[in-house]
């Protein structure tokens, strides 16, 4: 099959984006200015451009065979890093003449947004992805194996820019790699960036396909500890169903209304952490408008009403 074939996939029902239409901006080989640990894709040298690109009239073409008003997303992705592809910004108005009501999206390790040029480009975008791993640049080169030209402190600076400006969905996806980005030393740092970013949602995951090289990911468990050392204003969500066994834990009224005060959970996270009695509280919360819920980018959220209250009255 030729690389053209491959451009269009799915559609994939995506639990964080809904109904997703991908765009494989890479499709004959992997082309990344990275070259993470826990990639899926084979090990390869990074690089800071595209040799092989395929053109914009190709593209369209082929999204045009499978578009339809039940998608939710067009995403942009590739085997390696999408906003590498040379003609970005003339994909992305072409795609926006057809795309209806179908929103656009871009899955992006964050490094280009130091171009201007593609810094302008996803400003266009519906929703936008931004992967930060790290902010400590010997933890971000271990992890990310970034081309020589990349600097984290670039990278950071950018990524708070960008969200200050940026008028659509922004989400930021940090993944976590056991024994390198998960000490509390490297969580606090996140959470000081994650401070000065104007995020619609943080997800936080782990390792959930055989990674090119040999490391693990961590718990469901480890990841909700970790997000409880994120400072309660963020919206933190964990993305990651990894190893998620059942915690059945209990939890009175007070712990409950505590527990999603600090951290707004969704259904799986209640199913995972509460017994059967917990749940049956949390209902009645509920039922008694102490407890309510939150949609944030495709997901729905349960937190105290008061929650609510006290951030509109800020």
């Amino acid at each position: 099959m030729s690389a053209e074939n491959n451009i269009i996939f799915g559609p994939i029902n995506s639990r964080r984006f809904g109904r997703s239409l991908g765009i494989d901006l890479s499709p004959s080989n992997k082309q990344c200015n990275f070259d993470c640990l826990y990639c899926e894709l084979a090990p390869a040298a990074t690089v800071d451009h595209q040799t092989q690109s395929i053109p914009v009239s190709k593209i369209i073409d082929e999204l045009k065979k499978h578009l339809d008003d039940k998608m939710d997303v067009i995403t942009l992705t590739a085997n390696g890093e999408p906003t590498l592809y040379p003609h970005l910004d003339a994909l992305i108005d072409e795609i926006d003449k057809i795309k209806n009501a179908t929103q656009t999206l871009i899955l992006t390790n964050s490094a280009t947004l130091i171009d201007p040029k593609v810094f302008a480009s996803l400003l266009k975008l519906d929703q936008v992805k931004l992967s930060l791993d790290a902010v400590s640049p010997e933890v971000f080169k271990k992890i990310d194996r970034p081309h020589k030209s990349i600097q984290i402190e670039e990278i950071v600076s950018k990524v708070i820019a960008f969200s200050k400006v940026y008028r659509g969905k922004l989400f930021i996806e940090i993944l976590f790699v056991y024994e390198l980005n998960d000490t509390k030393e490297e969580v606090q740092k996140l959470n000081d960036v994650l401070m000065q970013i104007n995020a619609t949602r943080i997800d936080l995951g782990t390792i959930d396909r055989p990674p090119a090289y040999p490391v693990m990911g961590i718990s469901y468990k480890e990841l909700h500890e970790l997000s409880q050392h994120f400072d309660s204003a963020l919206p933190i969500h964990i993305a990651s169903r990894v190893h998620a066994e059942p915690n059945n834990a209990e939890y009175s009224d007070d712990e409950i209304i505590n527990t999603l005060d600090k951290r707004p959970l969704t259904q799986e996270d209640i199913d995972l952490l509460f017994d059967k009695e917990s749940k049956n509280r949390l209902q009645t919360l509920l039922e008694d408008g102490k407890i309510t819920t939150k949609s944030v980018g495709n997901l729905e959220f349960f937190l105290p009403s008061e929650n609510i209250q006290r951030k509109r009255k800020k």
